[in-house]
Formats: C-alpha cells, structure tokens, sequence
C-alpha cells in the first residue's frame, strides 16, 4: 500500500486565488483500487471510502450531477483529498474498516460497534457444563452462536435443561456438593456432582445436546422415543416416564422454532427499513436451522436515506463493519441488495469457506426474509414513537430551565451525578450523560472516592466535580441529585474553576419522597420550580437521575464485594496477594473457598497443610 495526500485548496472547485487546478488535480490520481479520505478544515476526517478505481470514484464526487443532501453538505466542507493505493479492492475495504472504526468520521454510515455476542458454551469438564458466555472464543469447549441477545441464549440454556438435564452450576459449587440441588428436584439436572447420573450416560445427554444445537432435532427425537419404548417394554416405566418428559418439552421447543428446517444451516438474514428518515437493519440469525431471533441496528449518519441506491450503500455498510471481527455464515440472505464482489471476495477471505449471498429467495428463506422485514418494520416505528416523546421531554426540559433557544436540542447536553455507599464504605460517584434525546451509556464514568469521613456526601460531590470538570468540558444540563445543600457545594466548585452555576440543577426529593413531588434547585439564584407529576420536563429529569443512581449502585456494590472478598483473606497471615489469587483463581471466590475442604485448600499451590488449616478456622 501506498498513501498520497492531494490538497484542494480550502474547496473543490480551488481556492480563491485560483491557485488549485481540479482537472490537474484528478488526472494525477491512478487507477488502481485504494482508499479514499476526505479531509476538512483542523485535519477532521469528514469520509473514508473505498474505490475499484481511485480517479473515477474520487471524480464522480466533483461531477455538477446531484449530489445526495449528506454527500453535498460533506463536500462544500474538503479541503483535501489522501488516498491510499491498495493490490486489491478487498483489500482497500479492510483498511476503510479500520478507518472508520478508529476514527468514526462524520459522513460515513456508522454502526455502533456492538461486537460481543453472547454464545452457549458447553464447557469441557469430565460433566460439562452448560454456560452462558460473552468474550472470545477458544478451544476450552464448544461454542454455538452467536445469539442475537442474553435472553435468547438463556431461553436456550433453559430448554436444554429440560431435555437434557445438563448441569449449569459454577466448578467450586459441583466439586463441594454433598446432596442435590434444587434444579434435580424440579428434573432439569442429572445430579452428576453426587453420582446419580454416570459418566457414560452423562455424555451421551451432551453428545444428544450438541447434535440438537448443530440441527440434529428430528434424530434426538426419534433416539429419545427409541428409549422410552425401550424402557417400557421392560416395565421400566418410571424411567419411560422421564423420557416422555423431556421428548415433550423437546417437541414444545421445536414448536416454537418456526423456523426449523431439520437441517444443519447457518445463515443471517438482512433486512432494511426506511421511514421518517431513519434506517433500521434488522439482523436474524439462523443457527443449525433453528431461528435465535433477531435485533435491529439503527446507523447514524443516513438521515437521508430513501432511494435504492443508498439502501444497498448502507446494507453494505452493515455488512462490511458487522462481520469485521465476527463469523461469517454459510448463507446471507439480503433484502433486494446485489452483492459488492470485493465485499463478497472479502467476506469469504474471512469466512475461510464459500458464501451464498441471497438477495431473491424462495421457498422457507424467503419466510425468513419476509419476517425479518416485519421485525424491522416493528423496530423502526418503536423507534419513531419513542423519539418523539423523548424530544418532547428534552424541549420540556429545556423551557423550564430557560435554555430553549431555538437551537438544534439535539446538542443539549446533560450530565447527572450521584454518590452512593454502604455506611461510608466504598464510597463511589457516578455520572451519566444525557444527549441526542437518549442515554449515551458509552460516556458513563464511575469515580471512587477517597480521602473524605464515610457518608460526607456533600464532599464525595465536591471532590467529583472537581475531578470531572477539571479536564471536561461543562455541558448545558448539570443534575446533582440532591437539594439546596448538594447545590451549594457544587455551586462553589464551578465558582473556583471559573465555569457557568446556571448550569447547576439540583434534583430534591419532594414530600415523603414521592416520585412526581420533585422541586428543581437553581445555583444561581433562580426560585426552586416544582414541575409537578405530568411534567415531561421532570419525567427525563427522573429518568436521568434514576439512571444515575443506578450506575452509582452497581459500581459501588461491584467495589464493596471486591473489598470485602479480599480482606477476609488479607486478615490471615502468611495470606499474600499471590496466594490471594491462586486461592481466588481455584475455587471462583470466597463462597468457594468457605466451602472447601482443608485437604482442597492444601492442594493449591503455595498453601502448606498448616496454613489449610488457618485457613479453614479464620472462615469457619
């Protein structure tokens, strides 16, 4: 590869002194396949874009033809153009996706880069296991997905459960069981940790479990019913009563798979929406011919979609940045779209196998395709509906704190704040970000607090805006959960760093603490306002500020547990932050190294019988 940088002079059609020539300017580019970067004013990548042909795809943008509103806005803004040449096409869409994930630039279509997955993983212990899992995969076990979302995979890991009674307890609970837990009580495990199921008959209900996931469910039925009638005719009949059991929940599931095909298929189907100006693209996921479900993407940057031509840009888009990163089915069936052939060249470079890309499908994929377009229809007017009233809250929100200008709200920034400990222990400051009419969870930050007497909320406030805003800038919007108090010591943090205390709102609860009762607190000598119960305007407030005290909860729980597991451990001497971890690492936490034995704990390297011993007298 090679890079170029051309310069333009401050505008396409050449500066004001007439210094830039154009045509000089696009007869210098080669053809030969590459990468393109429109670049604008203080170097800010405005585009990255892939080319077959670098002179004519880079020429068409100055053609006098019209232009799309997004591409027109974008090129009234270049000030010069770099190109990277590449041996390949396929290969210039690999360095456009490491472009755009890196950099993120303001006109290209954009997904959210929503790469973890969650997989049902069946473990490779003597009993595996049946787990839940998010992360990269390796050869520790078998993976099947990826699903589209954690309830798909637990409604997964439910069934199978019911047919197969596999285990789904943590290794230090099965190793320390001395009798059965309630999941055999209620048949949804074979009880393996205590010896009620052997290792012959235990693997055979995995081996049963991974043909089912690979799209074997017609053959584990018809074995399962071999074994009921097996059992009955020897007047086995409590066992034939188990198994007509679970071939009943089995048949129950394959009911609710509308899609089973009895075949071992993986394919994704795509689907685009547009309305109202937004796009949604639905992706459904087909695994061993049974459907996981789906889940819409909603890209940004496209808000004037509408023709075919941008549709079949953006479904590329999808593709090119979901699958970078992400295995690559057999199958893509795609909503009308014909195939890039260097994303297509590119897809099974990745996929190390061939890939049907299926834009006009018949027979049972095109039911698939058929409901996920529903499903995007679905997801798309959801969408819709909860924006408007999300934009009614923020220009609510807006009036009553007097910043409704006329100004584009989809700026307005708000940031909320909460403080939240146990007794003064593991104090921890929350905050949460609020802007585009949604949540922008990617922002959150959690600071602990340190160096204040335990529940001086009043300083864990001062010490966080000071932290925060020492670097950040201060947003419209900032929400202090708390009343004239909290306000006060915020308004002297902003008074001693020189920022704005009519951005300071104060959030108090209003009599006996009731939802709707809330009075807003000004910093800046403003009267309190109680909005009242059919406020919008305090309904995005409550919304902000219980999402605050929420992040602030499960942080601070998630820091006390780590205290407190480690310092139990740090009480007993001869106990040092190696031997802490190798403890930890073996039985999964102090719940599993209570319930270890003293023969357990000496086993661990590091750990003297003497020292087992200590062990098990400090904990027990």
């Amino acid at each position: 590869m090679s890079g170029h940088p051309h310069g333009l002079g401050g505008h396409p059609d050449g500066p004001p002194d007439g210094g830039f020539d154009l045509r000089a300017f696009l007869a210098s580019l080669p053809n030969r396949p590459g990468v393109y970067r429109m670049i604008g004013e203080d170097d800010v990548l405005l585009y990255v874009g892939k080319a077959r042909d670098l002179k004519k795809r880079v020429s068409s943008y100055f053609n006098r033809g019209e232009q799309s509103p997004r591409i027109a806005h974008m090129i009234a803004r270049i000030v010069r153009v770099e190109i990277t040449e590449t041996r390949s096409e396929a290969e210039a869409l690999l360095l456009e996706n490491n472009l755009i994930k890196s950099a993120a630039p303001r006109y290209n279509i954009l997904f959210r880069d929503d790469k973890s997955y969650p997989y049902l993983r069946i473990t490779d212990h003597a009993f595996p296991r049946l787990v839940y899992y998010r992360g990269p995969t390796d050869k520790r076990g078998r993976y099947f997905g990826p699903f589209p979302n954690a309830w798909a995979v637990r409604e997964a890991i439910q069934a199978l459960q019911k047919v197969f009674r596999l285990r789904t307890c943590e290794d230090s609970v099965f190793a320390n069981r001395s009798r059965p837990c309630l999941l055999h009580q209620i048949g949804r495990c074979s009880a393996p940790c205590v010896g009620l199921v052997d290792a012959q008959a235990y693997a055979a209900d995995v081996d049963a479990a991974v043909r089912f996931l690979q799209g074997g469910q017609r053959e584990v039925l018809a074995e399962l019913e071999a074994r009921m009638h097996a059992a009955a005719a020897e007047l086995r009949f409590e066992e034939a009563a188990v198994l007509r059991d679970r071939i009943s929940a089995l048949a129950r599931m394959q009911t609710r798979q509308s899609m089973e095909t009895g075949q071992d298929i993986d394919a994704d189907v795509i689907a685009a929406v547009v309305r109202g100006g937004r796009v949604c693209v639905n992706l459904a996921m087909v695994r061993g011919g049974r459907h996981l479900g789906d889940k819409p993407y909603f890209p940004v940057h496209a808000a004037d979609a509408g023709d075919a031509g941008t549709v079949a840009e953006i479904v590329e888009a999808f593709v090119a940045q979901h699958y970078d990163g992400l295995p690559v089915p057999a199958v893509l069936v795609v909503d009308g779209v014909a195939p890039d052939e260097a994303l297509l060249e590119w897809l099974q470079q990745r996929a190390g196998h061939a890939v049907q890309w299926i834009r006009q499908p018949q027979g049972l994929r095109h039911e698939w395709l058929e409901l996920a377009r529903r499903n995007a229809e679905l997801a798309i007017a959801r969408l819709l509906s909860e924006e408007g009233s999300q934009k009614a809250r923020t220009r609510a929100l807006a009036q009553v704190l007097g910043i409704d200008d006329g100004s584009d709200l989809d700026r307005l920034r708000a940031e909320c704040f909460d403080i939240s400990h146990t007794m003064g222990e593991a104090t921890q400051a929350s905050c949460v970000v609020y802007q585009r009419h949604e949540m922008q969870r990617g922002e959150y930050r959690r600071f602990n607090i340190e160096g204040i007497t335990g529940g001086d909320d009043p300083a864990a406030m001062r010490q966080v805006l000071a932290r925060r805003y020492a670097s950040a800038p201060v947003p419209d919007v900032v929400l202090i959960d708390g009343g004239a108090a909290q306000v006060a010591v915020a308004r002297q943090v902003f008074a001693d760093i020189g920022a704005d205390i009519g951005a300071l709102v104060g959030v108090a609860k209003g009599e006996g603490r009731k939802v709707g009762l809330e009075t807003l607190v000004f910093a800046d000598g403003r009267a309190p306002i109680t909005p009242g119960r059919e406020s919008a305007a305090l309904m995005l407030v409550a919304q902000i500020r219980d999402e605050a005290h929420r992040f602030a909860i499960t942080g601070m729980r998630a820091r006390r547990a780590r205290a407190r597991q480690g310092s139990r451990l740090d009480e007993i001497e001869g106990i040092g932050p190696k031997r802490r971890q190798r403890l930890l690492a073996r039985f999964g936490g102090l719940r599993g190294i209570m319930a270890a034995s003293v023969e357990d704990l000496a086993s661990v390297e590091g750990i003297s019988r003497t020292l087992a011993e200590e062990i098990y007298r400090r904990l027990h």
